[in-house]
């Protein structure tokens, strides 16, 4: 895709994103990813420049730009830290969204405002140890307290933002149905049982929760969770992708560099048909991964239909960022498989992309059901 066919706006806040993350994320996030540091800093600072609400209208204290500028900010960000993307990503798609789309106006002018503007931030809390994928196996559930008021009792894991949120959008059933519920940190009864040790994105939080008899306040209809969770989920993915497609790009621009300068038999290496198609076919993988972000991204922005585009969007991109930065590896060779570079760390950031907001195998199944119909179900 070109970027000649942004909107003036979009290129704009394209350019706001990677400025920001070439000046002030990419030369941290090596040490970030060593120290397993999450920055909080950082995300000071992005709110500051309208990057933690980009797509949240300026009403509400966000930059009131589209879903697709969005998706740019997104893939800046993971291009310079993968963590960092997956930190705003959760925090605006999964975090704050939900609250715009199914708040009360009240709840929308409380706990709107300081998300889009960086002051807080914001979790998911739908997964459970024997509820991922099967999201309707969740077992917290929700009872009635003093004057009706609904107090959450479960636990809840590998929750991205978990050490630092400070609103919740937790899932939980009530009393058979799912319902969606606000659980603000420090609540009575509420706590961070373990920060989870990960493969990758060792800048971003992942964490586990508890809740006991933990006060709430519900968030949409009753019985209505799972409709908000399928919906999040939907736009969600388009930022996952958005995320992958980011780390394709770092490992593109990093394979190509070092195959101008790195010189082996009197000549640099790219001057070789082998390393030369390993850098075409990547090139033209990122390329198509974009086209389908920014499809699925434009989609939503336009209120049409966008659950298959996206679970495409995020089953190829997540797909190309693995294989692609394994390949970025070997094009560096013995320096690719150290930390000197940032091949391998791309390359352990990239694996989780085809596996958190819906495994690969749910996208596929997602697909092939909306082509199959009835003839793809049991």
């Amino acid at each position: 895709m070109s970027y000649s066919e942004l909107t003036h706006e979009q290129r704009e806040i394209r350019d706001l994103a990677k400025r920001f993350a070439d000046e002030e994320i990419a030369p941290h996030a090596a040490a970030w990813d060593r120290e397993h540091r999450f920055p909080r800093e950082v995300f000071t600072a992005l709110g500051e420049l309208g990057l933690m609400g980009v797509c949240v209208p300026a009403e509400h204290g966000g930059a009131g730009a589209d879903f697709l500028s969005y998706m740019l900010v997104l893939e800046e960000l993971a291009r310079a830290d993968a963590g960092v993307g997956v930190t705003v990503a959760v925090h605006t798609s999964a975090g704050t969204l939900p609250i715009l789309a199914s708040g009360t106006e009240e709840q929308i002018q409380r706990l709107v405002p300081p998300l889009a503007q960086g002051h807080e931030i914001a979790a998911f809390a739908l997964t459970e140890s024997g509820a991922g994928s099967d999201a309707g196996a969740i077992r917290t559930r929700a009872t009635d307290g003093e004057a009706g008021a609904p107090l959450l009792t479960g636990t809840k894991q590998w929750i991205t933002n978990g050490s630092y949120a400070h609103t919740f959008v937790v899932f939980a059933k009530d009393p058979d149905k799912p319902s969606a519920y606000l659980v603000r940190r420090g609540a009575p009864g509420f706590s961070v049982t373990r920060e989870e040790e990960k493969m990758g994105l060792n800048s971003s939080s992942t964490a586990d929760l508890a809740l006991q008899d933990t006060p709430a306040e519900r968030l949409g209809a009753a019985g209505g969770g799972m409709r908000i969770a399928l919906s999040t989920l939907d736009g969600g993915r388009i930022g996952i992708a958005a995320q992958a497609l980011g780390i394709a790009q770092a490992a593109l621009e990093l394979a190509t560099g070092y195959a101008k300068e790195r010189h082996a038999f009197g000549r640099p290496i790219g001057g070789f048909g082998a390393i030369q198609q390993k850098l075409a076919d990547m090139q033209t993988e990122v390329e198509a991964s974009r086209a389908l972000v920014w499809r699925a991204a434009r989609l939503k922005e336009a209120g049409r239909p966008h659950t298959v585009e996206g679970a495409q969007a995020k089953l190829f991109a997540s797909r190309v960022a693995r294989h692609w930065t394994g390949e970025a590896i070997q094009i560096l060779g013995g320096y690719g498989y150290t930390k000197e570079f940032p091949a391998e760390r791309y390359y352990r950031d990239a694996k989780v992309t085809e596996i958190y907001e819906g495994t690969s195998e749910i996208q596929r199944l997602v697909i092939a059901r909306a082509l199959l119909g009835e003839a793809a179900r049991d």
